[in-house]
């Protein structure tokens, strides 16, 4: 399935109120009488695909110019993972596209019913529409674009040695960009290993182990507070099973008073059974807290007072705060940076070996990828003089017939992602000019001209599916808007066209005939759009004809125009027929 713009919806753009237009997926041309708006269409269509926005454009009166778009695309295609990528939906392979400018200035845009930066659609329409106007000629003159464009052209026998190339080319760069860091980087290198060595060192010389440090905090503490600890031990121990120093009698400790409440107890214990099982918990606590003031005593008499100990302590937990200050939180972090670090150095001291062997990779990759380069080369320079001998010969039933069209390749200064070549088209407007760049070469509407030979001629190896052309016919009538016409309806037979156009010889062509009407209401005027079926055709044809809708003679001329059309569409329609019958074209269909 093609992509293609199946509607637009325009309210408060230029003079246009609120106007609906239906589009062919062939060709349809937009006509209008002078100031009804037909480039407002045009500049609507822009709008959608992410043109610049300009406040002045909003119809006087509105708050904001809306525009809505309903395309029909393939639902696993490329465009439709882009529209996923940023969060969008597309419904039955219909996407929405919607762009509001209000009168102030803002402007916000929206894909699948997901708002989007601006510049979103931008990228979505590289790939669905290309608008050729007197302001909107940027597709083709950006040199990337003339490159790839000629590459398409140049079909199936530039696939292969281009790939080819581009492979080469990426490890070559891959290559040349390791061996510039490690011989225009070799000093910072070599300070970073001095800095890792000096440090790696520092480590090895304290030999921390993991958890040292919790384990010496823990030490330094009992170390500094040794006689608070005993006398806390020693008190406790008194309290639970008395002092043996002490003469005192009257104080009793928690064993003696556990045991006189065991005695208490034991005493009333058959007068009720609910005392013998109290009596068991005391006796239970007696031994418990008798367990305690032992582990009290024990632990009295192991904690030393010990200077010497306790300065060892501090003086390594000094070391190692040394090295958690340059090199991680705790001794785990520490040692985590050293094994980084020497892991490091182990890279930075094998330089030398890997910059021969380097050397040599990107000596053999320079001659492969300047062998490669040079075959994309002769390919391109083969495709380049046939595409311009064809698309002259477009321009000359275009109505400039001494206007000639070349593709200047220009060797860059070294390799690139795509070769060596800067393609650029270029124009000779009459035969005692020089070939200029297209920007430079033609006026507008020249240009629009040279853009639609060039699309004719690229109409089978371009994947935009819709063209735009606003003021292709400029300067044009006779037989040369006769062959635009046709050349317009032969580019719609492999991709949606739309064009806006003066020229009744141009519109006859169409597939669809929309029609810009304005009806004036006081000051305000506003304008719709109308599908016109075959006698409405006549009626406005006659108009850009004669200048009056109703004259026979220019109806008559207007028929016999639709006339000739539908004869060539038709005839094509055969041909193409014939073709697809023959016995070659039926095996491979």
């Amino acid at each position: 399935m093609r992509p293609r713009v199946e509607e637009v919806r325009i309210q408060g753009l230029g003079v246009i109120d609120e106007a609906v237009l239906e589009l062919s997926p062939g060709f349809t041309v937009v006509t209008g009488e002078t100031g009804a708006g037909k480039t407002m269409v045009v500049t609507g269509l822009g709008l959608l695909f992410g043109g610049r926005a300009d406040p002045a454009r909003v119809r006087p009166g509105a708050d904001k110019a809306l525009i809505e778009g309903t395309l029909v695309i393939e639902p696993g295609g490329r465009v439709a993972q882009q529209v996923a990528d940023v969060g969008g939906e597309v419904e039955d392979g219909q996407l929405i596209i919607s762009r509001s400018v209000s009168a102030e200035g803002r402007s916000r845009a929206w894909l699948g019913g997901r708002a989007v930066p601006v510049g979103t659609l931008t990228y979505i329409a590289d790939d669905l529409v290309a608008v050729h106007g007197q302001m909107d000629q940027q597709r083709l003159l950006q040199p990337g674009r003339q490159r790839a464009a000629l590459d398409r052209y140049a079909g199936d026998e530039l696939v292969k040695p281009l790939r080819a190339y581009e492979q080469a080319y990426k490890r070559h760069k891959q290559v040349g960009d390791l061996l510039h860091e490690l011989t225009v980087k070799a000093r910072e290198r070599a300070q970073e290993a001095d800095v890792l060595r000096f440090g790696l060192e520092e480590i090895e010389k304290v030999e921390p182990r993991p958890g040292e440090d919790a384990e010496l905090k823990e030490e330094a503490e009992r170390l500094s507070h040794a006689d608070a600890l005993r006398t806390a031990a020693t008190t406790a121990h008194a309290a639970l099973l008395g002092d043996p120093m002490s003469s005192a009698q009257d104080m009793q400790d928690a064993v003696s008073l556990l045991g006189q409440a065991k005695a208490a107890v034991e005493s009333a214990r058959d007068f009720d059974p609910a005392l013998a099982g109290l009596a068991g918990r005391l006796a239970e606590a007696g031994y418990l807290v008798s367990d305690v003031a032992t582990e009290l005593a024990a632990y009295a008499e192991s904690v030393e007072a010990d200077p010497a100990r306790l300065a060892a302590v501090q003086e390594r937990r000094a070391a190692l705060n040394g090295l958690m200050r340059k090199y991680g939180e705790d001794v785990t972090a520490v040692l985590g940076w050293a094994q980084r670090a020497a892991e490091r150095l182990s890279e930075l001291d094998g330089d030398d070996e890997r910059i021969e062997e380097l050397t040599r990779e990107l000596g053999e990759l320079t001659e492969r990828v300047g062998e490669l380069a040079g075959e994309v080369t002769a390919i391109r320079t083969v495709a380049a003089d046939r595409f311009g001998q064809a698309v002259t010969e477009e321009m000359t039933a275009l109505a400039m017939p001494h206007a000639r069209v070349s593709v200047a390749l220009t060797a860059t200064d070294g390799f690139g992602p795509h070769g060596v070549d800067e393609v650029e088209l270029r124009l000779a407007s009459h035969p005692g000019a020089p070939p200029l760049p297209l920007t430079k070469g033609a006026s507008g509407g020249e240009l629009s001209r040279v853009m639609l030979a060039i699309e004719v001629v690229f109409a089978g190896a371009d994947p935009v599916p819709t063209f735009v052309f606003d003021e292709v016919d400029a300067g044009v009538g006779g037989k040369a808007a006769v062959e635009i016409g046709r050349r317009l309806a032969k580019l719609a037979r492999t991709a949606q066209v739309i064009v806006v156009t003066h020229l009744p010889q141009v519109a006859a062509f169409a597939d669809q005939h929309l029609v810009v009407e304005k009806a004036s209401d006081g000051r305000v005027v506003r304008s719709g759009v109308v599908t016109l079926d075959q006698e409405g055709r006549e009626r406005e044809l006659s108009r850009m004809l004669a200048g009056l809708e109703d004259s026979e003679l220019g109806r008559a001329h207007a028929a016999e125009l639709l006339s000739i059309a539908a004869a060539d569409k038709a005839a094509w329609e055969r041909a193409s027929s014939g073709a697809a019958k023959r016995p070659g074209r039926r095996a491979a269909g």
